[in-house]
Parts: structure tokens; sequence; C-alpha cells
């Protein structure tokens, strides 16, 4: 009968298993769309090892001896975590855009305050959908993983004096377990960053590997033979092996769908403490799965930035050198365990001194890597932005406009202002965020003039600008009614994998106040890329059923203004990186539209009897969309347009539109 303190094969297999789908699946294989579930992989086994340990101890001592636990911790841990920071570090700023220094100053702190789970949940995080990732992202499990190390001895001790019960402890356990996947499972459909990365949502996943630790080392009466402990090992292997194969971004997470991958690898774990033959140890104990586990840590660190810096380097890695990369990262993993984390943990200076000297040179080296990280922030914003010479201001508007092939000394806005240059409506209030329903009671212009109304998410709000001057120049009052992430078009919107039901709320109450309202004219655009539930349709389809649902039911005269283009990269990131190769961060005009939904637009609009104005020949070329016109900065990230850019070049041709609409409101077709 194996105990939970001696070597494992099995687990470190299952190591492998879970580093492998996350290395795997950051590398873009289109066979392991579930791969991030090696993390809760990680977690079962993490904190089935920490309560055998920390039970052992109890049972020895009677108590947790705490400054040794969190010393083995620290040099098991940190030497290794902050030398990849390091590395990191160093090397954006040499081959990261300048742009993105800021993240990376912003997660280099965090992690070295050991908070990085936390940081990406305030910053409101999709971590399976993140256009424009942290190089720190992976070390939210870290965060996780440490902040559970510092409870969880405390509870467990504080549970040990008061209860003096192993059995009282299990089922304190048990609660705990409950209600941390309750919250889990409640925060996915609340607030889906909050259950990914924050420790309350994500710690029944140790504590159900703690519940199989007092199960191995407090219930072997009831362990099963090896011929029943064989098949719930296997039942368990599927289970992993499934989840990896299909589970996919769009599966809401963790949710209830979490408790799969770790109720697979508890049945692992817990049946290969019973000897057999044929159980799944005998797969998981060759030596490539034990060589993998055994550089299972350092593989996960050293793997994210390795494929990250060049990606953005290089504006998009193909799938081949995304997993050459990550193959390459095994000898490296080697390296880091062999001369950094091995080391580290067995230092004699460490390992034989007392505990104070790890925790006081583990202090010591969070403040230095918070120096480190400053510096390199600072130093990056010495860095000048732009080629060094100017380009021609006020450039004539004109059809298929040709762009600017440097990022010019007077670019406006600036590089470093340029998420910032949103409409005045977001600063007002106006532009609802993502929790409110209620239509806002927003005018501008002329507050006695006719009214005209904006309707849709943030790709109706970026028209504002020139609707605005459209609206004080012919005394016309402009009412707005624009939400983050919901557009007009009646489909079912999901945010962060889940349904995000305050946009049906907002759009019928929008739509019922524009029926009172009765304006002269409702201007509606959204972000057809927006994620939305098509099943049983095709996405095209959907969007128009939708768009011609919302446009039948405004008993106004509607106007569509069609979608801009959109990119998976930020504009501003792309031309920090190439400052005199603009070129390079236009947007391809076949892959920055999708010419179906537009279509479908299209016969929505001529359906419904709406008009439909694009008013894209002003912004694109026959082949691509510039990312800088004259000195106009045209996209303030992947797909919105610059409050500027909308204001200086865009007012003349939208007013030219409804004027043309208003005098002839029986017109369709285009502009």
């Amino acid at each position: 009968m194996a105990t939970a303190r001696e070597f494992r094969p099995d687990i470190q297999g299952l190591r492998a298993i879970a580093v492998l789908a996350v290395v795997l699946y950051h590398a873009g294989l289109p066979f392991l769309p579930g791969g991030y579930i090696g993390v809760d992989i990680f977690f079962v086994i993490s904190g089935f090892l920490i309560t055998s340990h920390l039970l052992g101890g109890l049972a020895r001592d009677g108590r947790v001896k705490f400054a040794s636990f969190y010393a083995r911790r620290a040099r098991r841990i940190l030497p290794a975590s902050f030398v990849v920071v390091i590395l990191t570090v160093a090397a954006a700023v040499l081959w990261y855009p300048p742009l993105l220094m800021k993240e990376v100053w912003q997660g280099a702190i965090a992690t070295a305050l050991y908070v990085p789970n936390m940081l990406f949940a305030v910053n409101g995080t999709d971590y399976l959908a993140e256009a424009t990732p942290s190089l720190f992202q992976h070390y939210w499990s870290l965060g996780v993983e440490e902040q559970f190390y510092l409870i969880w001895p405390l509870l467990l001790a504080l549970g040990w004096r008061f209860v003096r019960s192993r059995r009282a402890l299990f089922a304190c356990l048990i609660a705990l377990v409950v209600l941390s996947f309750a919250g889990g499972v409640v925060f996915t459909y609340l607030s889906q960053p909050w259950a990914f990365f924050s420790l309350p949502t994500r710690a029944w996943e140790l504590g159900v590997g703690g519940i199989v630790a007092f199960a191995v080392l407090h219930g072997r009466r009831t362990l099963l033979g090896a011929r029943s402990a064989a098949t719930l090992g296997w039942i368990g292997m599927a289970g992993i092996v499934g989840s990896i194969v299909l589970f996919t971004e769009e599966t809401p997470f963790p949710s209830y769908w979490a408790a799969i991958p770790v109720a697979a690898t508890a049945l692992v774990i817990f049946a290969g403490a019973t000897p057999s033959r044929v159980g799944p140890t005998a797969v998981l104990s060759f030596s490539l799965m034990q060589f993998l586990g055994l550089i299972s840590y350092s593989l996960y660190l050293v793997h994210w930035p390795a494929l990250m810096i060049p990606d953005m380097a290089l504006g998009g890695s193909p799938l081949w050198l995304s997993v050459l990369i990550a193959v390459g990262c095994v000898p490296l993993a080697w390296l880091m365990y062999r001369f950094v984390e091995t080391p580290g943990r067995s230092m004699p200076l460490l390992s034989r001194a007392r505990p104070a000297r790890t925790l006081w040179l583990s202090l010591v080296s969070s403040v230095a890597i918070i120096a480190l990280a400053s510096g390199a922030f600072l130093y990056s914003r010495s860095v000048p932005l732009h080629a060094g010479e100017a380009a021609v201001a006020a450039v004539p508007l004109t059809v298929d406009p040709e762009g600017t092939d440097f990022v010019p000394s007077n670019l406006s806005p600036s590089l470093r202002s340029a998420a910032d240059d949103q409409p005045v409506i977001y600063a007002d209030g106006c532009h609802l965020s993502y929790s409110g329903v209620e239509p806002q009671d927003c005018a501008y212009g002329d507050p006695a003039g006719r009214e005209i109304a904006l309707f849709g998410d943030s790709h109706a709000a970026q028209w504002f600008p020139a609707l605005e001057n459209y609206a004080e120049a012919k005394g016309y009052r402009l009412q707005v009614y624009t939400k983050s992430a919901c557009p007009a078009a009646g489909v079912e919107i999901l945010r962060d994998s889940v349904p995000f039901t305050q946009c049906d709320e907002w759009r019928a109450r929008t739509i019922e106040q524009l029926n009172i309202d009765d304006p002269e004219l409702v201007v509606v655009s959204d972000y057809s890329s927006s994620v939305f539930d098509y099943a049983g349709a095709s996405r095209s389809d959907a969007w128009r059923t939708g768009l011609e649902d919302t446009l039948r039911a405004i008993d106004t005269q509607t106007v569509i203004f069609a979608d801009t283009a959109h990119t998976a990269r930020s504009t501003g990131v792309c031309l920090s990186a190439h400052l005199t190769e603009a070129d390079d961060c236009s947007v391809d005009i076949n892959t920055g539209f999708d010419k179906d939904v537009r279509r479908a637009e299209a016969d929505a609009a001529a359906d419904a009897g709406a008009q439909i104005v694009d008013f894209n020949r002003y912004i694109c070329g026959p082949d691509e969309c510039p990312a800088v016109i004259g000195n106009l900065l045209v996209y303030r990230d992947e797909h919105h347009l610059t409050a500027t850019f909308v204001d200086e070049q865009l007012s003349a041709p939208v007013a030219q539109a409804i004027d043309r609409i208003l005098d002839s409101p029986d017109m369709s077709g285009g502009e």
C-alpha cells in the first residue's frame, strides 16, 4: 500500500500531462482546445501533496512549523520563478513593443508581490480570449498556489487545535470545498475573470486534492482493491483526456465544467495509492513522462514568454514556429531545473540555516525585481515612439486614401495617448459600462432641436464626434444610447463565454424609449465581430436575423453605419514596434472584414426598409486600411477608430450622408 509521502511516479506522470496540455495549447495546436485544464491538474496535485505534508506534520508533531514550511515553499518555488521574471523583463526591453512595457512592469511587480492573479482579475482579463495577453499571465496559477500555501496551513492548524478530530477536520474541508465550488460556478456567470483567477473560487480544486490526501492517509481500510483502483484510475485518465480534447474556449470556465478534470485527476491520484500492474501508473511511469514531470515547473515558467515574445516581435507566429519553440523549451527547462531550481531548493547556505534566512532573502529578491521592472519601464518611457520626422497634416479627404509609411513625430493622437483617445461620452458617463441596463438621458447639441439618436455598442460610440459636430452645426439634439459590448442587433451576446443577459434588457428598454421619443433619425452601428451565440444557424444568418428584428422594432427612420475593420493586434502596439514600417501595421481588407456578415447586414437593412452607409472608402484603400493617414492615427486599439480621426476626417462625409437621408427619407442604397 503506497502512502502519500512516498514517491509517486503516477503523480510525476500527471505533471507531465498537465504541462504538455498547457504548453501545446498555448502553442496553438488545434486538436487540444481544452489544454488550459492542465492548470487544474496541477492544482489538485498541489492540494494533495501539501495537505499530505501538513497532515503528516500534525500527526507527528501536533503542530505546523510555519517558518520551516514557508521557507521550504520559497526555496521550491521562488528561484526559478524569479529568474524567469528577470529574464523576461530583460527580453521585453530588447524585443517587446515599447507600448506594452507598462503591462510588463505591472505584471512583474504583481508577480514579485505574489498577486498576479489578482491583477488579472481586477483588469477583467479573459484568459481564453485575450488578444494581447500579459507576458506574466501564466503566473496567475502560481499566485493562486502561493496564496493557498499562505492560508491553508493556518486553517489546518486552527482546525487541528480547536476540533481535535480528523473526522471533524475532514468535514470542515468538505464544507470549504463546497462553498468555493459554488462560488466558482456563480461568479463564472457574474464576473468570469474573478471566477477564473481568484483564490476563493479556485481553492476548491486544491481542496479536492486535500480530500484525497485525507482519504489516502487516514482511510486505508476503505481503499479499493487493485482491480477496482485500476478501473477508477482509467476512468480518471479518460476524464482528463476528454477535457483536453473536448473543452474549448467557448466552454464556460471554471463553472461546473471544471469539476470534470478536477474529479478525474483526483481519481487517478486516489487509485494510484493502490499498486496495480494494469492501472494508469504503468503508462504514467514511462521514462519520458517522468522526465517531463520532473522539469514540469520550469517548463511551465519558460514556455509562455518564449512563445509570446517572438509572436509580438514578428506580429504573429505561424503554427510551425510556435510548435518548434514549444519543443525548444524542453531543453531550456531542463537547464533551468538543473542549474536554478534544484540548487535553489537544496543550497546548504539556505536549507541548513534557520528559515528566517530564506524568508529574508525572498523579501530582498522581491524588492530587487520591483526595482528592475521599474527601471525597465522608465527606460521604455524615454524611448521616442516616432520615426523622427513629421508628416503632412490636414490631408484632404479622399476615397482610397494612402497611408503614411512611418510613425510621424506630429502623430495625432500620439501612440502613448491613443488608448485614451475616446469620444467624450465615455468621460461623461453617457456610454454605459458592462453593468448598466437603463438607457441614459444624455443629449448633446441643441437641447431644443429635433432629435437624432445614436444606438449601438462601442462601434456606434466611435461615430459620436462626427455626429456631435453635425448636431451642433444643424441645430439637432443628439441623444446617445450606447453600451459596451452590447450591439443594437438582437443577438445573444456572450461575455467571458457566458450569456451577457444585460444586453437584452438594455436593448429592449432602449428601443422602447426610442419609440416613445420618435426621433427624426436613428443611427445604428455595431461591432459585427462581437462574440454571440449562433447555435443552429450560421454566424451571418444569426446576425442578419438579430439586426432585422431590431430594425423592425424601431418605429422611426433608421440608418446603419457599416462596421469598420478589425485586426487581431492593437494598432498602437504594432506601430510602437514598427516606427519606420507603419505599413506592417495596416489591416488587410480580406481579414479585416467579415464579408458574409457585411452582406447579411446589407440584406437585413434592405428587408427592414432601413438605409445603410459605408464610410470605409474614406478609411481604407483597395487592399488595406492604413494605420496612419497623413499625421492622424486611424485606430486606437484592435478595432476602434480614434476620436481624433473621426472628428477631423469623417465629420464631412457623415454630415453629407445624413443630409441626403433626411432630405430624401425614402432613399435606399449605400454611400
